[in-house]
């Protein structure tokens, strides 16, 4: 393994307590929750400067417009399609399709289908306590 490989390693490591221990996490591991009453979400990761969350939409479901001061955010699709909107721009995301969204930039995610999307969302810092609603 290279040093540049070792180095990130590390990093992610300091990052998040449990690394010091390397246990698998998965969703069939971490706490459930529900948000929008009919989305699910299980945080992978939660630490002050890093949050990782799988989440899962059924069809026609959507969550608030908001923004995040603070949080920079990457949505990665596992199945189904994702659309989201971003400053008004609609883009739909497939299976294995990301997308970035900066501090301050209104978005929304929606399942405009009629099958369920699951997804992950990492965002850094973490979103607690920073986000807010648009009208």
């Amino acid at each position: 393994m290279s040093g540049d490989c070792v180095n990130d390693l590390i990093n992610i490591a300091k990052l998040h307590p449990r690394c010091d221990r390397m246990s698998k996490i998965n969703k069939q591991r971490s706490r459930h929750y529900k948000w929008q009453d009919v989305c699910d979400g299980w945080p992978l990761v939660e630490t002050d400067e890093l949050s990782v969350k799988q989440e899962k939409m059924p069809p026609k479901t959507c969550e608030v417009r908001h923004f995040h001061r603070e949080a920079r955010q990457f949505f990665y699709v596992l199945s189904g399609h994702l659309s989201m909107e971003i400053d008004g721009t609609l883009v739909i995301l497939g299976a294995n399709d990301g997308l970035e969204v900066a501090p301050k930039t209104r978005h929304q995610a929606r399942n405009e289908s009629a099958e369920p999307v699951e997804f992950l969302v990492v965002s850094t810092p973490t979103t607690t306590n920073d986000k807010h609603l648009v009208e």
